[in-house]
């Protein structure tokens, strides 16, 4: 990250998150997703799994209904009580025509200007490799921003009451190893870190650290990392796809 990064695009009022998992759009979206709705926008969120592969020691059906309940929760701290669930498998989405017609429909449902999604690259940093899901998703959510407006392509929407929306202005990438824009953490950063806290049985089965240590830290880390490509100041960093 060697540029500065400009602010992210203040004229809009609708959102949608996309992410594949329970717990992705905590790991640093969320800061901004708070300052955001203390704004009075709208932010809503689909996630294409219910992260049942997630925990080791809990069974895909006990974890899908725990991690469920935790997102919902986790949404609510940074004012967010839209959540929606695709039910694709975890850990083995597939990129392709179904999932980007589904992410379309929910992009016609939501008619958002600014749609978010996670890391679609390779990588994490450069050089910690990203999840099937997450590549997946992140390609598919960019792709459906315009399938979302082409009424020649799942024309079946349509059908279904879901007319074709040609409004997404941008498509965000939390965590991409490439930002062009941030959000000011500051305002939003002790929501984001509850709303993180809030995935406690993913959280506790995945470090054995204290919950609260392990989110400051994290979340720290990552918005620190970013205030000096943006006014010193900690921030949510983002690559920005205009449309």
């Amino acid at each position: 990250m060697t540029e500065q990064l400009a602010p992210m695009p203040a004229d809009w009022q609708r959102a949608l998150a996309v992410v594949a998992h329970p717990d992705d759009l905590e790991y640093g979206a969320a800061a901004a997703v708070a300052a955001w709705t203390d704004g009075g926008r709208e932010v809503a969120y689909v996630l294409a799994t219910r992260g049942e592969a997630g925990i080791a020691t809990m069974e895909p059906a006990q974890a899908a209904a725990v991690r469920e309940r935790e997102q919902r929760a986790s949404a609510a701290v940074v004012g967010v009580s839209a959540v929606e669930f695709l039910d694709h498998r975890d850990g083995v989405i597939e990129y392709g025509p179904a999932l980007r017609r589904d992410v379309a429909a929910a992009i016609r449902r939501h008619r958002p200007e600014l749609v978010v999604t996670l890391n679609h690259h390779d990588t994490f940093g450069h050089t910690a490799w990203n999840t099937p899901d997450h590549r997946a998703v992140g390609r598919a959510v960019l792709d459906a921003a315009a399938d979302a407006g082409n009424r020649w392509i799942f024309s079946e929407l349509a059908e279904q009451g879901l007319a074709p929306w040609e409004g997404v202005r941008w498509v965000a990438v939390a965590g991409s190893p490439r930002p062009t824009h941030a959000v000011d953490a500051g305002p939003g950063m002790e929501r984001a870190v509850e709303s993180l806290l809030a995935h406690r049985a993913y959280i506790g089965a995945l470090t054995e650290t204290d919950p609260e240590d392990y989110v400051r830290g994290f979340l720290t880390s990552m918005t620190d990392s970013a205030a000096e490509h943006f006014g010193n100041r900690p921030a949510v960093a983002f690559e920005l796809f205009p449309r």
